[in-house]
């Protein structure tokens, strides 16, 4: 090693770079190390175009290239201010071992191994192996490694993304009369601390209340109407300011926080046909997350087959949407026309990673199962006239290697909020029926 100040190393599992090909250099002046298994598993997830399959051949990518002048088998540097880098050939520790211990040589036991070696042969060092999965963490631990999970992206304080709209109690009643009259009033210092760019207030006294907004650009609070988006009404104060947020057009891009039944997904395609007029096109997509983590090539029939059983719950609200309006209406024929036309297009996210986004309105659903790294790779690829609406439940999480902290969604909600561009709403009640609210409730 040249990195004679670094006193740690950190051992990579093949779930930290498929999650963030960017790790390896995450750690400072730290060293790390990448087991051969890992490798050996990159291999086989470097053919496909999911963000896994992308991941994996950046990391091939990465050391291919900064390998050009020298071996992996010995400690290469990540360059200025980083640590080094080498690939560990060997996973046979001489002490207390996973395969041992665990009566298995399958690959995870061989990472661990390979840990327990570096940190036998490197005794001065503090030896650590990174990982998503929660049970090799484990594991580990019971063989006295330490194990830790990847934490750049990582959220630590929750409750800055759980926190929903902001009630304000006992206000003037001045403040309250004046936002009727006049739908605006200068802020003043009324909202104190409470204070942020396309925030959401229930303002009230003992008698009266007002719904509002605080706009950034005119520094002024704003009363928020109740209004209609394609013949879907608010029913209750968060859905109104929900559709408040996903019709202002100074605001590009919103997340949609709640649980089953509170109207994510609904709200957002039906203010995205209210405003059809205004983008040359409307998606509605949502990441696949295979069954029993198997990819859904393993499926009869074609794409559109294949995905057709995840894109189920997008049919279902457009057609509730459709069902406010009698088969021979005007809007009605008109939904008809832009899904044949591809004015309208429900499709798996996959689809269309690389695409150009410009003049479209995009909604996002189930993005609390995207990772920070694809939430913002899909921000970025915004064109001019493009509005982003990412629908979630960061309590919901269908993959193994991300929590509440972790996901794309709340990483989303963390660094955006107060944005001038963002607006953050969660919806707290669910008005798909009694049935489902008991379960949301006592489940």
């Amino acid at each position: 090693m040249t990195k004679k100040q670094a006193k740690k190393i950190f051992v990579l599992d093949t779930s930290v770079l498929l999650f963030d090909h960017n790790s390896i250099r995450n750690f400072q002046d730290n060293n790390v190390v990448i087991p051969i298994t890992v490798l050996e598993e990159l291999d086989n997830f470097k053919i496909g175009n999911d963000t896994k399959n992308f991941e994996a051949r950046s990391v091939i990518r990465f050391l291919d290239k900064i390998s050009e002048h020298q071996n992996l088998n010995e400690w290469i540097s990540l360059g200025e201010n980083k640590g080094d880098l080498f690939i560990s050939m060997h996973d046979n520790a001489s002490g207390t071992n996973a395969k041992d211990a665990y009566g298995s040589k399958k690959n995870d036991h061989r990472i661990i191994d390979t840990a327990l070696l570096i940190k036998e042969s490197y005794p001065d060092f503090k030896v650590t192996l990174v990982t998503k999965d929660i049970n090799l963490r484990i594991k580990a631990k019971a063989l006295e490694l330490k194990a830790e999970d990847y934490k750049t992206g990582k959220v630590e304080d929750i409750k800055k993304v759980s926190k929903g709209s902001i009630n304000l109690n006992d206000l003037e009643s001045d403040v309250i009369r004046e936002l009727y009259q006049n739908n605006h009033i200068p802020e003043n210092g009324i909202l104190g601390e409470q204070k942020m760019a396309n925030g959401y207030y229930i303002i009230n006294n003992n008698q009266d209340s007002v719904l509002a907004r605080y706009n950034p650009e005119t520094d002024q609070i704003e009363r928020v109407e109740k209004s209609y988006a394609y013949g879907i009404k608010p029913k209750n104060a968060e859905q109104t300011f929900a559709i408040d947020a996903l019709l202002n057009p100074d605001i590009k891009l919103v997340a949609l926080q709640g649980v089953a039944g509170t109207g994510k997904t609904l709200l957002a395609l039906a203010t995205a046909l209210e405003q059809k007029s205004l983008y040359n096109q409307i998606i509605l997509a949502r990441p696949i997350i295979p069954l029993s983590n198997r990819d859904i090539g393993f499926l009869p029939g074609g794409a559109e087959e294949k995905i057709s059983p995840y894109m189920q719950p997008l049919f279902d609200n457009l057609k509730f949407i459709k069902s406010q309006y009698k088969a021979d209406s005007r809007k009605r024929k008109a939904l008809d026309e832009m899904e044949e036309n591809e004015d309208l297009v429900l499709t798996a996210l996959a689809f269309i990673r690389g695409r150009s986004l410009a003049g479209v309105i995009m909604i996002i659903d189930e993005s609390q199962n995207l990772t920070p790294h694809e939430v913002k790779t899909i921000i970025t690829r915004a064109g001019e006239g493009t509005k982003i609406i990412f629908t979630g439940d960061i309590n919901q999480i269908d993959t193994p290697y991300m929590d509440e902290h972790s996901n794309g969604l709340t990483y989303l909600i963390d660094k955006l909020k107060g944005h001038k561009l963002f607006a953050h709403i969660k919806l707290e009640k669910g008005e798909r029926s009694e049935l489902a609210n008991l379960a949301n409730d006592l489940l």
